[in-house]
Formats: structure tokens, sequence, C-alpha cells
């Protein structure tokens, strides 16, 4: 990682954008990962399911998983890690007392309800930290020294328990960082993080849907950069009608030239369907990885819409279409679907659940993934996708750039279990154009 606030990264045009994404499929460059921690163990039987979890992680399989990973994205990108800017930002005195003063104040959405006087004294205490150890604090939160034992109030700051999931609560649109607003309490202040990282140590315009409106919600992973003048974007439990609206108005301010947002209702539950991203992902301009019953508005899909939001001349105008590969031919786009878990819906579903359509795209035909989804696998392979595993990655056996389409496939129990993917995981800051 550079040792500046403001990093190199690199820029065809040699003007110093510090962040690029027109699309999701041109070649990787630069990514934001955040490795777990010490905060994946601060979950009980008692608050997964507030935190969002369904279960309670195992962290050294976390670790040896989460290792092959990064290893693939670090042997292709340069790789930036949240703690690690985070400790630099917290040198400068002005962004520690607002991240410190916003996370006590401003987000007290804790399992203590602090009188002014704690909080006075939780924010000095924080204050007095030095910068690596107040970093940790505000990812790992802060323990209640009169905790006993016997009550859910540990935590006087709660853990970020979701902050390694980085598609969440920021996306790269364009030249530009989307703040998203988190739908749970829980995830809010994953947000402030990374406001103060994007203003101040890549330094790029940020914009937010709930500085429009209170009630827009948005998450990266239902934000898809397909192109420069296409969004794809789930609807459902995380982004709503609101904030796809703020995506929409704010297109129309600023472009004369057509812009498309192409919108896929999602279910409200279970929880396996909370972004478009387990049930679609971009595999290159021409393919994509799908779930099936999506596509044939079967199952839990019967009855959600997909609409296609045309931008032009300053207007907003909506049309229903019948799915959202229709969608995409409508915009001249002709897009192969490969199914998730296959043909066998029993598979489908059960792939499905453990993110088995969450691939992340380090370029045209180039993704990475969970191993587990042996189906899906399969699928690809069919598709002609060479199968690399990343221990051989890793370890320098195989390497990338020798093959035109491949799907990376790293060993996950674990981290399917915490409810999302390679592409949850990732958050792309530069990409090459396609």
């Amino acid at each position: 990682m550079s040792g500046n606030h403001q990093p190199h990264l690199p820029s065809p045009n040699g003007e110093g954008k510090r962040v690029s994404v027109s699309s999701e499929t041109g070649r990787l460059r630069a990514v934001l990962l955040h490795r777990p921690g010490v905060e994946i163990e601060r979950m009980t039987p008692l608050n997964c399911a507030h935190a969002l979890y369904s279960d309670i992680l195992d962290r050294m399989n976390v670790d040896i998983e989460y290792d092959r990973f990064r290893g693939v994205l670090e042997k292709w990108a340069q790789v930036y890690y949240v703690e690690d800017i985070l400790q630099e930002l917290l040198l400068d005195e002005k962004i520690r007392e607002h991240l410190v003063t916003q996370s006590v104040f401003n987000y007290g959405h804790r399992p203590v309800k602090l009188s002014g006087t704690i909080n006075d004294r939780l924010a000095e205490e924080l204050m007095s930290m030095d910068q690596k150890k107040l970093a940790r604090t505000l990812i790992e939160g802060y323990e209640n020294p009169q905790w006993a034992g016997i009550s859910d109030n540990r935590y006087l700051l709660e853990p970020l328990y979701n902050l390694l999931f980085t598609r969440d609560a920021s996306s790269t649109i364009f030249d530009r960082v989307l703040i998203n607003s988190m739908s749970f309490e829980v995830r809010e202040r994953e947000s402030l993080i990374y406001e103060a990282i994007f203003r101040h140590y890549f330094g790029v315009e940020t914009i937010c849907a709930a500085d429009w409106n209170p009630r827009a919600r948005t998450e990266g992973g239902d934000i898809h950069i397909a192109a420069p003048d296409l969004l794809v974007v789930g609807e459902g439990v995380r982004t709503n009608a609101k904030g796809i609206e703020f995506l929409a108005q704010t297109f129309a301010k600023e472009r004369t030239e057509p812009f498309y947002i192409l919108v896929q209702e999602l279910p409200r539950e279970p929880e396996s369907f909370i972004h478009l991203d387990m049930v679609f992902t971009f595999l290159s301009r021409h393919e994509c990885m799908i779930f099936e019953p999506m596509l044939r508005k079967q199952g839990l899909f019967a009855g959600c819409d997909t609409t296609l939001i045309t931008v032009k001349n300053h207007r907003v105008t909506y049309r229903p279409v019948s799915d959202i590969l229709a969608g995409l031919r409508h915009l001249d786009w002709n897009v192969e679907p490969i199914y998730g878990g296959g043909y066998d819906p029993w598979v489908q579903l059960r792939e499905q659940w453990h993110s088995g359509a969450n691939f992340f795209s380090l370029g045209e035909g180039k993704v990475l993934g969970y191993r587990r989804n042996a189906y899906t696998i399969e699928a690809l392979d069919k598709a002609g996708y060479s199968v690399l595993q990343a221990k051989d990655i890793c370890n320098g056996k195989v390497l990338m750039d020798d093959y035109k389409k491949f799907v990376a496939v790293f060993p996950a129990s674990e981290l399917p279990r915490a409810g999302g993917g390679a592409r949850c995981m990732t958050m792309p800051i530069w990409r090459d154009e396609c």
C-alpha cells in the first residue's frame, strides 16, 4: 500500500484520476479488501442474527480460506487494506476527531444506551489511543468495562462484524464513489469509515443517497457497473426504490446522452437473496452467471418485476421488460447465461445458498469464486473456463495470464456461512476500460 494520502493508481490519461470503474469486467488494477479479524470472533449464538449472520464462524478456517482468496488478488492487482489506510488517516487530528465523534455520538445504535457523561468518557478514551489501537478499536469494538458476562451489553462500541464485505458500504461508480446508506443499523459505521477513506486517502468525490432522501437505501452488492452508460441494479431488502430513484435523478441532472438502469426486483426472503450479486454476476461482456429461477421468474422469483429505466435529456422514463437478459438485449447486449448449480433445481438452490453465483471478475472471462460449488464450477468448465486452484496460483505454479478464460477457485467452508462470496469481499478501485 502506498504511504501517502493520494496513492498512485494507473491513469491512462495522465490526469491523476483516483478511481475509475466503468464496467464489471475490465481488467482489475486495484482493489480494496479487509482481512476479517477479531470482530468476527465477537459473535455468539445470541447476537449473530443481529450481526446479520446465520451462524458463528471458525476464525482459524476463515483465516486459511481468506489467505487463498487475497493471495490470488495480490498476484493480479494492487491490493489496499482498510485497516492499513485507516491507521494512516488517524494520524490526522481532524480526521481522528471526526471519526471518533461520529462513532460515539451520532452512531448510537449500541447494546448499551449511554448517558452523555459516559459518551464523553468513551470519546476521550478513544482519542487517547495511538492510531493502530484506535483503528483496531473502531473495527473490533470497545468492550464495556462493567460487562458482567450475563447480559448482551458487552460492547460500548459495537464491532463491525461485516467489514470483510468491502463491496457493500461503498461502490466505485465511474470516477467517484457512492457511500452507501446501509439498511441495518449494525452496518452504518462501515459507511463512515469508507467515506473517510475515499475522501481523504484517495481524494475522490463521494455521493450518498441518504443525503438526498433519508429513506433512500443503496448497497454495493446490488449495484453493477455494466458499462459507461448502464447500471444493473437489484431492488430488495438492502437497496430500495428510493435509492434507485436517487441514482436515476443523479444521472438525469448530469447527462444529456442516454443512460440506463436495469432494475431486477429480488425476493425479501430468505437472506441468501439479499443482493443482486447473489443471483447474477457478469463473467464477461457476453457471459453471466445467473440463478435460473430468476431468469424464468419461477418459485420465489414469480412476480418479481424487471424494469428498464431510461435517462435522456434530463428526463427519466420506466418500462417493464420480461427478464434481466431481455432488458440487456433491448440495449443490444447479447449475454449468454451460465446457470449456477447447473440444471438441477435442487442443486441450484443448494449452491445459490452458499454464493454460487457470486463471482468476482478479474478481467474479461477471468473470474474468482468458491470451490465448494462443484456443479457451478462444472458448468463453467463446460463453457470453456479453465479451472485453476488458488493454492497453485499463490505458489506460483500456475500463471493466470497464461489462460484466456479461467475460474480461480479457493476453498471455502466458513466464509460462505458469513453470507457472501468473492464479489461481496472486493471493492474495485480501478479497472481498465473494456
